[in-house]
């Protein structure tokens, strides 16, 4: 079974890289983002140091949204999830393996250049280095909300809109506290640790109510 989910890993990586929309653009899309909002701020460094975490997150939210919508539906539209339910690799695996791949593709990506792209936002080392953990460990949780609402709207042509006013709402918690472990670190480590700790939580949870509500969601599509 190991190696069934090795090979769909790759398989999703290989696609995301592929097709338009999704692995590309969601990472031009934060790049172009965080670029230029310290044009449209000026030359405030104070201030640019004291909303860069949010931004980054923000940024980060929205670049995840950008193809997600593709997440199931290119398999659903080919007939490809069909026989992906009736392969000897359990489903639920499946849609984990899916998921992950997107992460691998959209969040990591996003967690690695936030480092770099701190620098344009007057960002000191400690800032930097806590919006890098908790980007890596707070991004999953978007991939797997998201694929809730990618589920749902599997079956629908044009269900970006749709699938965005689903799931935003669901990820304002994670946006909260990533922001939060990132300002309160500049309190000490026990503020940090502490919003680092929920955060780390609720992205346990999003992994598995994700991967169980998208399976049923996708198990029940005919």
């Amino acid at each position: 079974m190991t190696g069934m989910f090795i090979a769909l890993l790759l398989r999703e990586i290989r696609l995301s890289a592929r097709i338009g929309g999704g692995f590309s653009a969601g990472i031009v899309f934060f790049l172009t983002l965080v670029t230029i909002i310290p044009f449209a701020i000026g030359p405030d460094l104070a201030l640019l140091a004291k909303i860069g975490p949010a931004i980054l997150w923000i940024a980060s939210v929205l670049s995840t949204l950008i193809g997600l919508d593709r997440l199931f539906q290119a398999d659903e539209e080919d007939g490809s999830l069909d026989l992906l339910k009736m392969s000897q690799l359990p489903f639920v695996w499946v849609v984990f393996g899916k998921c992950v791949a997107h992460w691998m593709t959209t969040g990591l990506p996003l967690t690695i250049f936030a480092p770099i792209l701190g620098l344009l936002l007057a960002l000191d080392g400690n800032s930097t280095g806590t919006v890098f953990l908790t980007l890596l460990v707070g991004t999953p949780a978007l991939t797997f909300i998201g694929a809730i609402g990618a589920a749902l709207t599997a079956s629908l042509r044009r269900g970006g809109l749709i699938l965005s006013v689903l799931v935003l709402p669901l990820m304002i918690p994670i946006l909260i506290f990533g922001v939060l472990a990132t300002e309160s670190s500049q309190l000490g480590v026990a503020h940090f640790a502490s919003h680092f700790a929920i955060l780390g939580g609720l992205t346990l949870l999003s992994i598995v109510f994700g991967v169980s509500l998208s399976t049923l969601a996708l198990s029940t599509t005919e």
